[in-house]
C-alpha cells in the first residue's frame, strides 16, 4: 500500500515479501502490546484512585492462573517471533546451488563490481530478473556494507575476508544501493545503483563483454605471468599441490587439520602462504601480499575455481 515512500520502499525479490511479513508482524505485536499497557495504566489510573486521603489500600494476594497467563502467553509469542525469524535469517544466508556469481569490492569510496564473463561495473550493477544472484564480496580498505532496500538485502564488507549475500529480483527497474556503515567524510556518497533487466537485455547488455575475457581466462594469464604455474604441475611434479579439481574439496594441513577449499582459502594461500601449508609441501611459497590487487586476487581465484570442470589451459 505504502510501497515507494521511504519507510516502506520497492518490493522487489523473493524474499522481500518474508520480512515484510516479519516485520509487520513484529509491528503489529509492538503497537498491541503497547496500547494495551499504555491503556490499562489509565483504566486503572482512574479505576483505582484513592478518595480519602487517609485510605489503605488491601492486600492482594497473588493468583497462579494469572502468574502462568502472563509467563506463557509472552514466551509463546516470544517463540513466534525466534522460529519465524530464524527461518527467514537461514533462508537469506543460504543461496540456492545455481547462482549468477558476481565479484564486489568496497573502497573509499565506490562499488567495484566484476562479472564472471569479464565486464566490470562502478557504482552500477546489471543482473537479470528471474535468476538468483549471489555477491561475494570485499573490501580495499575499511569495512563497509551493501544495502539494496528493495531487495531486503543487507552484509558488510570486510577487509581481508569475503563475505556473501544473495537475492533473486521478480521485476526489472532501477534500484538504489547503499553503503549502510560509516566509512569516512564521503560515506554518504558511496551510492550506486541495481539495474535489474529482462534476461534478453541483460545478455545483449553483457555480450558487449570485455575484450580482456572471462575472469577465469585474466587469473590464467595472470597465474603464468607470476610464475605459479612452474611450481603447481597438473603431473604432480611441481613443489606446490595440483590445483586441477582441488576448489571445494577437502585439504589436509601439516598441522593434521582439514579445510575446505574455498574463496577465502584461496586468498589466504595467496596473500599468506605459510598461514595453512597443505600436508606432504614445505612453505616455500611466496607471498603475493601488495604485489596483486583485490581484482587480481579474484581472476586469480576464478581461474582456480575454473579448473574444477574446465581443461587444463596451456602454459609456456
Amino acid at each position: 500500500m505504502w510501497t515507494g515512500t521511504p519507510l516502506f520502499p520497492d518490493s522487489a525479490s523473493t524474499m522481500a515479501g518474508r520480512v515484510d511479513a516479519l516485520y509487520f508482524f513484529l509491528l503489529a505485536i509492538s503497537i498491541f502490546f503497547s496500547l494495551l499497557i499504555a491503556g490499562l495504566i489509565v483504566f486503572y489510573a482512574i479505576r483505582y484512585h484513592r478518595h480519602d486521603p487517609d485510605a489503605v489500600g488491601s492486600v492482594i494476594e497473588g493468583g497462579m492462573i494469572l502468574e502462568v497467563t502472563w509467563s506463557v502467553i509472552p514466551f509463546l509469542i516470544t517463540m513466534v517471533i525466534f522460529v519465524w525469524g530464524a527461518s527467514v535469517f537461514f533462508a537469506m544466508s543460504r543461496p540456492p546451488d545455481e547462482t549468477l556469481n558476481i565479484y564486489v569490492v568496497g573502497k573509499q569510496w565506490m562499488w567495484k563490481f566484476q562479472h564472471l564473463d569479464g565486464q566490470r561495473e562502478i557504482n552500477e550493477l546489471h543482473v537479470p530478473v528471474g535468476r538468483p544472484v549471489k555477491l561475494i564480496m570485499t573490501s580495499e580498505d575499511v569495512i563497509h556494507d551493501v544495502f539494496v532496500p528493495a531487495f531486503r538485502v543487507k552484509a558488510d564488507v570486510i577487509p581481508g575476508r569475503y563475505t556473501q549475500i544473495w537475492f533473486h529480483p521478480t521485476k526489472p527497474g532501477r534500484y538504489q544501493l547503499f553503503c549502510a556503515e560509516y566509512c569516512g567524510t564521503r560515506h554518504s556518497g558511496m551510492t550506486g545503483q541495481v539495474i535489474v533487466m529482462d534476461p534478453s537485455e541483460y545478455q545483449a547488455w553483457l555480450s558487449g563483454g570485455a575484450p580482456e575475457g572471462s575472469l577465469a581466462s585474466a587469473g590464467a594469464k595472470l597465474f603464468q605471468d607470476l610464475a605459479c604455474n612452474t611450481c603447481h604441475r597438473p603431473d604432480a611434479q611441481g613443489r606446490g599441490p595440483v590445483l586441477e579439481g582441488l576448489f571445494g574439496n577437502t585439504v589436509q594441513l601439516q598441522s593434521g587439520q582439514t579445510m575446505t577449499v574455498d574463496e577465502a582459502y584461496v586468498r589466504e594461500s595467496i596473500l599468506q602462504p605459510a598461514a595453512k601449508v597443505a600436508a606432504g609441501f614445505q612453505p616455500m611459497m611466496p607471498t603475493f601480499q601488495g604485489l596483486v590487487t583485490e581484482e587480481q586476487l579474484l581472476e586469480l581465484i576464478e581461474y582456480v575455481k575454473s579448473l574444477k570442470t574446465l581443461p587444463q589451459v596451456q602454459t609456456r
